[in-house]
């Protein structure tokens, strides 16, 4: 029913810049708001960016001014520019989408790894 591929991700040294991109497959009903999450080796998930339906924005505070996310509907894409990465960005990576059907369901991708060396 909804299949998300993350792509992008990589080995890149501090300072330096990546584009995430994330291919969003719905066979039925309509994608509502999105976001990039990341998780650290040791650490819990945390959202890194969200967007919604309408395009409203939001970041976390230690990526803003830095990442940029967007959405290309007619593409059924999401992406993530991240600029100035710092070795503390170093995670898995994953998007989500909300999903609504009758009801709204969170689907995950399988993740692509960032690593940003010192």
């Amino acid at each position: 029913q909804v299949q998300l591929v993350e792509s992008g991700g990589g080995l890149v040294q501090a300072g330096g810049s990546l584009r995430l991109s994330c291919a969003v497959s719905v066979s039925r009903g309509s994608v509502n708001a999105m976001g990039w999450y990341r998780q650290a080796p040791g650490k819990q998930r945390e959202l890194v960016a969200h967007i919604s339906a309408g395009g409203w924005t939001n970041y976390s505070d230690s990526v803003k001014g830095r990442f940029t996310i967007s959405r290309d509907n007619a593409k059924s894409m999401l992406y993530l520019q991240m600029n100035s990465l710092k070795p503390e960005d170093t995670a898995i990576y994953y998007c989500k989408v909300q999903v609504s059907i009758i009801i709204v369901t969170d689907y995950w991708g399988q993740g692509t790894q960032v690593t940003v060396s010192s």
